[in-house]
């Protein structure tokens, strides 16, 4: 963005403000913004092999970590998915590790993950255990829950009672259902459109016997649907609080201060589209612009956002990094040439305008 600014703007002064929501990138962005330490930690990714997960200690002693480092989507090969067997059990040990480091809350990004389990390999790594008719432990995985007949918590780590979790989501979706973790998520995990329903049976089962053993129903909570039902295992066994992640980023980012100054805002994420409306990085970035009365352009590998949504996001323009017809492929090699001459063309225009 900068090279291309600059052939327009050469005497400009840029701000940069690296954002996430929660998903992908999140560790990085918050320990960028606010400093602290980058720890790593060999964990079980969504099917069970052994990668090594980043997440951070900030300033205050607080724990930065990040679904998609230890049960994300970009962790498995397509070819390898598996919907109804991925675990969430790596972000279980990424909070313990952040436990046994003492730290005094954990605040965790659940987007881009591989699972539809309901949070319940994370809570299998922290030793609580969830049994079939038997008293047999389930296998991993989403589908394994159709089998659930009873839920030990009685060795459930007992420092998560004194340790604040703060979840960084801007999923608002029931635990299952329609619009429900499995039938809005689990297709871009790899489920078919069998898998969804074993998967959302599944999630109904958890809900039922989580409100035997708990006494409360926390499957409606808006939120209970994120990641794959990770949002209703935290709040509901954790008593988790969910945030904006965005909203958390841009704080730690001091997002606010930063735009007293700016007469422009350059953003973008890879898809301009629905799920952006629904609060991701770029509506967060509009709503403190908005404050400001500063301007926001984004950029995006495909915008298929109306003039009229676009509007209502609060952005200025949006515009698609392509210049001629080419393959998903070509445009991913290209993409850093492709988004320095797509800003140049656009702020030539932009400037055009200013001045007249």
């Amino acid at each position: 963005m900068q090279r291309g600014a600059m052939r327009v703007l050469p005497n400009a002064d840029f701000i940069f403000v690296p954002l996430a929501d929660g998903g992908e990138g999140t560790v990085a962005a918050i320990l960028q913004s606010s400093g602290g330490r980058k720890i790593s930690t060999p964990v079980q990714n969504p099917f069970g092999e052994i990668v090594q997960a980043q997440w951070g200690v900030l300033p205050d002693n607080r724990a930065i970590i990040e679904m998609a480092q230890a049960s994300g989507l970009t962790l498995t090969p397509e070819n390898e998915r598996d919907a109804l067997r991925a675990s969430s059990f790596g972000t279980g040990q990424l909070i313990h590790a952040a436990l046994d480091f003492g730290c005094t809350e954990i605040l965790i990004g659940i987007g881009g993950s591989a699972t539809t389990d309901g949070g319940t390999g994370a809570l299998s790594a922290l030793r609580a255990r969830f049994l079939n008719a038997r008293g047999e432990v389930l296998p991993p995985g989403g589908a394994a829950l159709n089998e659930l007949h009873s839920i030990d918590l009685s060795r459930l780590d007992a420092r998560l009672q004194s340790t604040p979790i703060t979840v960084l989501c801007d999923v608002t979706n029931p635990l299952f259902g329609e619009n429900g973790a499995a039938f809005v998520y689990a297709p871009q995990k790899g489920a078919s459109s069998s898998d969804v329903k074993i998967l959302d049976s599944g999630l109904q089962k958890l809900a039922q016997i989580t409100s035997q053993t708990l006494g409360e129903d926390w499957s409606t909570q808006p939120g209970a649907g994120a990641a794959g039902g990770m949002g209703f295992g935290l709040l509901a066994f954790l008593k988790a609080q969910l945030k904006s992640g965005i909203d958390v980023v841009l704080e730690t980012a001091q997002f606010s201060e930063k735009l007293e100054s700016a007469d422009l805002i350059l953003t973008g994420e890879g898809a301009i589209d629905a799920q952006t409306l629904a609060g991701k990085t770029i509506a967060g970035v509009c709503r403190e612009a908005k404050k400001h009365n500063v301007p926001v352009i984004a950029f995006g590998g495909k915008v298929s956002l109306s003039g009229s949504e676009q509007s209502t996001l609060g952005l200025l323009a949006a515009f698609p990094i392509a210049d001629a017809p080419m393959s998903l492929d070509e445009c991913i090699a290209r993409a850093d040439e492709l988004l320095a001459d797509a800003v140049e063309r656009v702020l030539r225009v932009w400037l055009a305008a200013r001045n007249f």
